[in-house]
């Protein structure tokens, strides 16, 4: 009962420190907007907010050691504004100068010093979090999220430092390859791992190569565990699609344009692209054997389907002597074919993932001639009438570049 109380209290002091250290956060960001670099305007609102909160924080940051040097930018910035306030005219103004950058500048240490401490606090408590999953999932689900968003911002060296030497990636993959632990939670875990990729693909990107993460996410079936590995291919490229290829994982991947739920199946056809775009000879056959090219001419037939042909070669007749007209018909057309793939995800997509093989980066060049003419040959065979054929052909070849 002791410890219970204990642990309340400390999370209420982390509370009241977080919610004092975010308004300083947000002060300090202000100023640095909105930070007059000639007239130090020492009386605007953000230097107000600071100079107050340094009041009212200096017991609560005295108590922390983390947050020494964040007192010492407070107390120093107090002394810049009074330096500010003493400086009055023409004689004064590179002094007021300086000390508007200088204010500036500690403006800017505090907000990194306050982020620093907002990121320890919060990578350690979802460690401990990971660690105890069962517990409470609510709040786990919500510190990854809230990581996740953290991580979008930008690299940061400390963060990445907080990240790495708390082994939180392992936990996470772990989770995440837990069939035992809830969908909204793997998939929870999926997006912080896509994240960090994005983050610093040079130090997460080899744990996803040599982890089981894919398989884990083709098992879970869901178009989140699609989306996760559609950015993981665009980040990790063709070692990714190589490990995919090796472990027998396309066909799987494949038998997703077959569910009945669309989103699936549109997710399904994005991560195809991709690895059209960066697979290496043996995914991309790969892909043909397992019938790929019938089952995209199938969803090109169906209603969700159609084709783009017409649409790209708009009013291309037409005399082009005026640029800018020009221009806007161009932004038109593309406008018009944007909204036509929103209402219709499958149109063209044989030639979609045709042209994806010809600007690649996995295959030589006689190795895209080789599959262009395969890709042809296969829609002819599928085909349900010669004119359907003719149409996809057309698109194939004049979709691809020469």
């Amino acid at each position: 009962m002791d410890q219970s109380l204990e642990d309340s209290s400390s999370k209420e002091e982390i509370s009241r420190v977080l919610e004092v250290l975010e308004a300083l956060k947000q002060a300090s960001h202000e100023l640095q907007t909105h930070a007059s670099p000639i007239r130090g305007e020492s009386n605007s609102p953000a230097i107000k907010a600071l100079l107050e909160l340094e009041t009212e924080s200096d017991a609560i940051l005295s108590k922390d050691p983390h947050l020494s040097t964040l007192s010492r930018h407070l107390a120093n910035l107090k002394s810049l504004v009074d330096t500010l306030e003493k400086s009055h005219g023409l004689r004064s103004f590179l002094t007021r100068r300086v000390s508007t950058h200088s204010i500036s500048r500690v403006a800017n240490s505090i907000e990194s010093e306050i982020q620093a401490w907002i990121d320890r606090e919060s990578v350690e408590k979802l460690s401990k979090a990971l660690k105890f999953s069962s517990e409470n999932e609510e709040e786990l689900v919500g510190l990854l999220e809230q990581l996740e968003k953290r991580l979008s911002e930008g690299f940061d060296r400390e963060l990445q430092g907080l990240v790495l030497k708390s082994k939180m990636f392992s936990n996470l993959e772990r989770i995440l390859c837990d069939s035992s632990c809830s969908q909204r939670l793997r998939e929870q875990c999926a997006f912080v791992i896509a994240a960090l990729i994005k983050f610093n693909k040079d130090v997460f990107a080899g744990q996803v190569l040599m982890g089981p993460m894919v398989h884990a996410l083709l098992s879970m079936a869901s178009w989140k565990s699609l989306k996760v590995l559609c950015s993981l291919i665009k980040s990790i490229k063709s070692p990714l699609v190589d490990e995919i290829e090796s472990n027998g994982e396309i066909p799987k991947i494949i038998s997703f344009l077959d569910y009945k739920d669309l989103q699936m199946r549109v997710l399904a056809m994005d991560v195809i692209l991709e690895i059209g775009y960066f697979g290496r000879k043996e995914a991309i056959d790969a892909m043909i054997k397992e019938g790929l090219i019938k089952k995209l001419v199938e969803l090109q037939r169906s209603e969700l389907g159609g084709d783009l042909i017409d649409i790209g070669r708009f009013d291309e007749k037409e005399n082009n002597n005026n640029n800018r007209e020009n221009e806007g018909k161009k932004e038109n057309r593309e406008s018009r074919q944007k909204r036509f793939l929103e209402s219709h995800p499958f149109a063209s997509c044989v030639a979609r993932f045709a042209v994806q093989l010809e600007v690649g980066e996995g295959l030589r060049q006689r190795e895209r001639r080789a599959f262009k003419q395969e890709i042809l040959e296969r829609v002819k065979e599928v085909s349900a009438s010669d004119a359907e054929a003719a149409t996809i052909v057309a698109e194939v070849l004049w979709g691809s570049s020469p």
